[in-house]
């Protein structure tokens, strides 16, 4: 790792990797499924912040890994990520209409084929956890499927649709949002570090309390970009979560508190990691996550 160069100069060098990495480990343009194909690019290549892949990255550094070790794990939380948003825009779940600053899959191509699509991206994510060749890929397969299913990212998409219009507790905003969101964060962090050498127990225990934090943190900045941001700034059609009526931090906590709170899990996932010097990227990933506008 470079460690003279700027955290911007880093993160835009590993956003161009990954998607790089992301354009050769999708099936390519010509294959027999041609619009199933080309809804999986359309969903994952050509945008978003890579946030999840800057944190595997900036995990697996932190593990002594290489990043051409650590590219199957940014590739497979980048494409779980891909086929969340195709599924949670769908109709039947958020219905949102713009994603990225371009039409959501499923108005691009149609809901059977933006399905399909998010059904392929999730299977792609574990063929290229299964073939990266790590010490333990079934571990990291199960990490992932983990973070992916009932006891993650779905379960939280479960109570946030029995939630809208419903009365929620700052307690359970936050177990839902942990669920949501950050178990998928949580999981590019982990499988970041999964990359390089072993961690002893305390480096562990810091990268998950950072892992924690930063998740939670990431979920309460987007609730307050839905009220402040604009659609064009976005990428996303703003303010929907009060149109829906979608209980997040800001309905329960006031604006000016769930940015203090934003502030505090940043500060949270910063202290986690101070004994480190080699943490650098992560805590500066930490900063970025807490000062993004979009």
């Amino acid at each position: 790792m470079k460690d003279d160069v700027t955290y911007a100069v880093w993160a835009a060098e590993r956003r161009a990797r990954v998607e790089a990495a992301l354009d050769r480990a999708l099936p390519p343009a010509n294959e027999r499924a041609a619009t199933l194909v080309e809804a999986m690019r359309y969903a994952t290549l050509g945008g978003g912040k890579r946030i999840r892949a800057l944190l595997a990255y900036a995990a697996g550094e932190f593990a002594h890994a290489e990043a051409a070790d650590i590219d199957a794990a940014a590739v497979a939380v980048e494409m779980v990520h891909a086929y969340s948003l195709v599924h949670d825009d769908l109709p039947s779940m958020d219905d949102d209409t713009m994603r990225r600053g371009r039409p959501t899959c499923h108005v691009a191509f149609g809901e059977a084929t933006a399905l399909l699509a998010g059904d392929a991206l999730q299977a792609q994510a574990f063929a290229v956890l299964g073939r990266a060749g790590w010490r333990d890929a079934g571990r990291a397969c199960a990490l992932l499927a983990e973070a992916s299913g009932a006891a993650g990212m779905a379960g939280g998409q479960a109570i946030d649709l029995a939630a809208t219009g419903s009365a929620m507790s700052e307690r359970d905003l936050e177990t839902m949002h942990r669920l949501k969101t950050g178990a998928l964060i949580r999981a590019a962090v982990r499988l970041g570090a999964a990359a390089g050498r072993p961690l002893d127990e305390e480096g562990e225990r810091a990268l998950d309390a950072y892992a924690r934090a930063a998740g939670l943190a990431f979920q309460v900045v987007d609730d307050v970009l839905d009220v402040e941001g604009s659609t064009a700034t976005l990428g996303k059609t703003a303010g929907k979560d009060a149109a829906s009526g979608k209980p997040t931090y800001v309905s329960i906590l006031g604006l000016d508190a769930a940015r203090a709170k934003a502030r505090s899990l940043g500060d949270e996932a910063r202290a986690s990691l101070a004994p480190y010097a080699r943490a650098r990227r992560l805590v500066e990933i930490a900063g970025d996550i807490v000062s993004r506008t979009h």
